[in-house]
């Protein structure tokens, strides 16, 4: 393989994780002056737009490059190189279609789609968004056989000019027709007109590096034939698509339930938007934990897949219980943080609107535990995947699913609880989910890790950077103004957890020298 190919498991989990890592900082610096310039309501129609945008792209892209990349990586272990370009080539095509199709629908429909929200001004947004799905379609196939290949370089670059051009794009477009006078809901299809250019940015980044690399390595390999393979990746991607989908339809239900049942309760349109607007805040945060740990199932997938089509039941093994642990390692710290640092993380990033930050600190709170169970939904689904059992995250996320409905009428439409019932409900929903993914992986996999073993030590850290971390801010906030102090307080809590981490040995030197200069890592960490 070339030196591009050769990118360990963790390795290009890492890479693709310090993507995510600019791409969050790049996504702040674009969405916290936006949330300060749209306020809640205009917010409110930014995401009911992508919420739509969401479920289009999951259903055109969620299981399919996944099962790309799994397809891929057992051709690459195998040496199977034309039957590697065939894969490719019928998975183009059916991205292509799938776009095409998702695109039109969304542009053309985007009226009954957004009534369907109770959201009718967010019609604008929902159509200068649309293509935006065609662009994604067609990057996913081009990142899907990169990655069967064990190459996130790829992947990563285009996310990056992907994030860069939104924020550029986005904040411009929406500061510029606020200044010119136009109403809220037009400044947020400006906003997310950011996301249809950054994708043909990025996808124009991602055909020319294909078009640099077209060296095809001789081999003598009779490929399946187009529908053979067609057949495969339909069998394979389908249950995912399904599965993912039922995330994607989680949120956008959550959407229209939640807006339905305030404006049933007594609250005009604008004033349910408001509110919802409020809870998306801390939905911005949520999603943050989770964001990080994709990296892992995107690796975990066709690493695992290879290793079991080489019939190598230890390398499967290793490489499962490095996830479970880096996963660990991540969700516990960064979800608790923001369950225990809601109100002072609110108030750092919108200044500019103390009464929604205040409003958001609230779900947060709740949202931030439920992020830790999201993480561990995310691994064991990739997990599952990468072992032939697509069929069991599909079941899972529909009883999460119902869970999250039920619980969402009956607690939001509680007038004593109102909006703050969205927050509980999703904690409800993907804390039952991760238990019974655990549940089944534990009946399913050979290969697991002993959960004690992966959780008790990250756990103990992070309940002691949770205490700290609360008695510090209360201590700075004394003599110093709350942003500084919220500032600090975070870097103290990530140095406290990083220090814990390494002294309980919840880090091993196996996963650090798996990382480039790993050794030299390891060595100036004194982990043995």
């Amino acid at each position: 393989m070339g030196k591009a190919r050769r990118q360990s498991f963790l390795s290009g989990a890492m890479i693709l994780t310090a993507t995510i890592a600019v791409t969050k900082v790049i996504g702040a610096l674009y969405k916290i002056p936006l949330g300060n310039l749209l306020d809640s309501e205009g917010m409110a129609h930014f995401y009911a737009a992508y919420n739509i945008y969401r479920l289009l792209l999951t259903l055109s892209t969620a299981g399919l490059p996944l099962a790309m990349s799994r397809m891929v990586s057992e051709a690459e272990a195998l040496g199977l190189e034309n039957q590697k370009h065939r894969i490719f080539r019928v998975a183009l095509g059916l991205f292509l279609t799938l776009g095409a199709v998702s695109s039109a629908a969304m542009f053309l429909l985007s009226g009954p789609l957004s009534a369907l929200l109770h959201d009718t001004p967010a019609r604008t947004a929902v159509q200068v968004l649309a293509p935006a799905v065609l662009f994604v379609c067609l990057m996913a196939p081009i990142r899907g056989f990169t990655q069967g290949q064990g190459n996130m370089k790829p992947t990563a670059a285009s996310e990056i000019v992907e994030s860069l051009a939104k924020a550029i794009a986005g904040y411009f477009l929406a500061w510029y027709l606020l200044r010119r006078g136009f109403p809220r809901h037009i400044a947020a299809a400006g906003a997310i007109g950011g996301v249809t250019v950054a994708t043909a940015l990025a996808l124009l980044a991602l055909a020319f590096y294909l078009l640099g690399r077209r060296y095809r390595r001789p081999s003598r390999d009779v490929p399946q034939s187009r529908r053979a393979i067609l057949r495969r990746l339909l069998r394979t991607g389908v249950p995912i698509t399904a599965g993912a989908c039922g995330m994607s339809l989680i949120t956008l239900l959550d959407t229209a339930l939640v807006l339905g049942t305030l404006q049933g309760s007594g609250w005009t349109q604008a004033q349910a938007a408001a509110l919802y607007g409020e809870y998306t805040y801390a939905l911005n945060l949520f999603t943050l934990p989770a964001a990080f740990i994709a990296p892992m199932t995107i690796s975990l997938i066709p690493a695992v897949s290879a290793a079991r089509a080489r019939h190598d039941a230890a390398s499967a093994r290793r490489h499962t219980a490095a996830a479970f642990r880096f996963t660990a390692l991540l969700a516990l710290p960064l979800g608790v943080g923001l369950s225990v640092l809601a109100r002072p993380l609110m108030d750092l990033l919108y200044p500019d609107i103390p009464r929604t930050a205040a409003a958001a600190a609230g779900h947060l709170t709740v949202l931030g535990i439920a992020s830790v169970f999201v993480c561990i939904m995310a691994l064991t689904n990739g997990l599952l995947q990468a072992h032939g059992r697509e069929d069991i995250p599909l079941w899972t996320l529909l009883i999460g699913g119902l869970t999250k409905i039920i619980s969402n009428y009956l607690l939001v439409g509680n007038s004593a609880i109102g909006i703050r019932g969205a927050a509980w409900s999703t904690l409800l929903c993907y804390g039952l989910i991760a238990v019974l993914n655990l549940m089944a992986v534990a009946r399913t996999v050979p290969e697991k890790p002993g959960y004690l073993s992966v959780f008790l030590r990250p756990a103990a850290a992070t309940a002691v950077m949770a205490v700290a971390a609360r008695a510090v801010f209360g201590l700075i906030s004394r003599a110093v103004s709350p942003r500084p102090a919220a500032a600090l307080t975070v870097l103290m809590a990530a140095a406290v957890y990083a220090a814990l981490a390494l002294a309980t040995g919840a880090v091993r030197r196996e996963d650090i020298v798996s990382l480039p200069n790993g050794e030299k890592i390891a060595d100036f960490l004194h982990v043995r």
